[in-house]
C-alpha cells in the first residue's frame, strides 16, 4: 500500500499509430472518467496529448525531461502501434515540433519509466496498423503479432522489473487499464500476474464466451443465420468468443453491454494477429462443414459429437428464438403444485 504522504503515481500517455479509440474507452473509466478515477488510488495524469493543457514548447520540455530521467514517470502508457518505417527511420510518424519520430520518444521514455503499459492491441502486438500489406513498419512495444519484433525487444524490462504490460483489446475495457494502474500505484507491481503474452491475468484468464448472453443457444448449437438473430454467432457468423481472452461478458461495457449483446461477433481483438483472420470478420471459416476455430481446449472429434447430440436435443423454443430478433416463444411456466 502506498504511503499517504508519497508523491502521486505519475502516468504519462503517448499516442503512436492510433485511431484514438483506446483513449475514448479510457475516458469512460469507472463512473467519473479517467482523470478522476486515477485520483482514487493516488495517481495523476502527468500528460496526455488530448487531455492536458500543456502543448507546444511546454509539452516538449516535459517529454524531454521524462526522456532524460529528470521528470520521474511511474507508468508510461502507449496507445497505438509504433511506426518504424520507412527503412527503420520512424519518419512515418514524427512528433510535431520535435524533429524526432514518435518511436524515439516511446523508446527513450520507456527506458526511464518505472512501468510500461501497451494500451490496446496495436501497442501490444501491432494490431490493425500491422495488418497484412501495411507499409508503415508498424510494431508493438515488445511483440509483432505473437512473436519477437517489437520496438523495445523481447528482453526489455522496465525499471520496475516487468516486461511491457499488454492491456490488449481493440479497444480494451477501461476497467482492465484502471485496475492494472491501480495495482501498480498501490505497490503491487511485483505480484502483478501476466500471461505468456504479457496480458494481466485478471482479465486474460477468462474468455469472452464466459457470461455471454447467447450461451443457451451455444449449448444447443442453435445458431444465428443473420446478425439480427438471437442465436449463437459461432457456427455461421465468425464469433471467436470461445477462443478470445477477456472478461468482456462478465464485467460488460458501460455496465451494460458487450459486442455479442449488440449482435456483433467477437473478433478476438485481445489476441495477436486478430487483424488478419483469413476470412471476413462475420464469416466462420469451415472445413468439411466444421468450424475451423473451435474452443481452445476442445478436441475436434469431441466438438463434432457433442454438437450433434446438442442439436438433437434442442428445445423447440430455443430453435425458434435462435432465428428471430426477439423472443418468440417464452420459457414454459409450470403451474404451481397443488397441495
Amino acid at each position: 500500500m502506498a504511503h499517504p504522504d508519497a508523491p502521486p503515481f505519475s502516468v504519462l500517455w503517448l499516442q503512436a499509430g492510433s485511431c484514438g479509440g483506446c483513449t475514448m474507452s479510457a475516458l469512460a473509466a469507472d463512473d467519473v472518467g479517467l482523470v478522476r478515477a486515477l485520483g482514487r488510488f493516488g495517481a495523476r495524469l502527468l500528460w496526455h496529448p488530448s487531455l492536458s493543457e500543456e502543448s507546444g514548447a511546454a509539452a516538449l520540455t516535459l517529454l524531454e525531461d521524462a526522456a532524460a530521467g529528470r521528470r520521474p514517470v511511474d507508468a508510461l502508457c502507449v496507445e497505438g502501434a509504433v511506426l518504424t518505417g520507412p527503412a527503420g527511420s520512424g519518419r512515418f510518424q514524427m512528433l510535431s515540433g520535435s524533429g524526432r519520430p514518435m518511436a524515439y520518444w516511446v523508446e527513450s521514455i520507456a527506458r526511464q519509466a518505472r512501468y510500461v503499459l501497451a494500451v490496446g492491441s496495436c501497442a501490444a502486438y501491432g494490431g490493425i496498423a500491422a495488418a497484412e500489406g501495411a507499409a508503415t513498419g508498424a510494431v508493438g512495444l515488445q511483440y509483432l503479432d505473437g512473436g519477437a519484433g517489437g520496438l523495445l525487444g523481447g528482453e526489455f524490462r522496465s525499471a520496475g522489473g516487468l516486461p511491457v504490460i499488454n492491456v490488449a483489446g481493440c479497444a480494451p475495457h477501461p476497467g482492465w487499464l484502471l485496475e492494472t494502474l491501480a495495482a501498480l500505484a498501490l505497490g503491487e507491481g511485483e505480484s502483478l500476474a501476466l500471461d505468456s503474452l504479457g496480458r494481466p491475468r485478471a482479465f486474460a484468464d477468462h474468455l469472452a464466451h464466459h457470461g455471454c448472453g447467447r450461451n443457451e443457444f451455444y449449448e444447443f448449437k442453435a445458431s444465428a443465420a443473420r446478425p439480427s438473430d438471437r442465436g449463437c454467432l459461432m457456427e455461421n457468423l465468425g464469433c471467436k468468443a470461445t477462443q478470445a481472452p477477456g472478461d468482456c461478458n462478465l464485467r460488460r461495457w458501460n455496465a451494460y453491454g458487450s459486442c455479442t449483446d449488440g449482435g456483433f461477433t467477437c473478433i478476438g481483438c485481445t489476441m495477436p494477429g486478430f487483424q488478419d483472420p483469413g476470412a471476413p470478420f462475420q464469416q466462420t471459416p469451415k472445413l468439411a462443414g466444421i468450424p475451423v476455430g473451435l474452443p481452445l481446449d476442445m478436441p475436434k472429434a469431441w466438438f463434432v459429437a457433442l454438437a450433434a447430440l446438442s442439436k438433437s436435443a434442442t428445445p423447440p423454443r430455443v430453435r425458434v428464438n435462435a432465428h428471430a430478433d426477439h423472443v418468440i416463444v417464452p420459457p414454459a411456466r409450470k403451474p404451481p403444485k397443488q397441495p
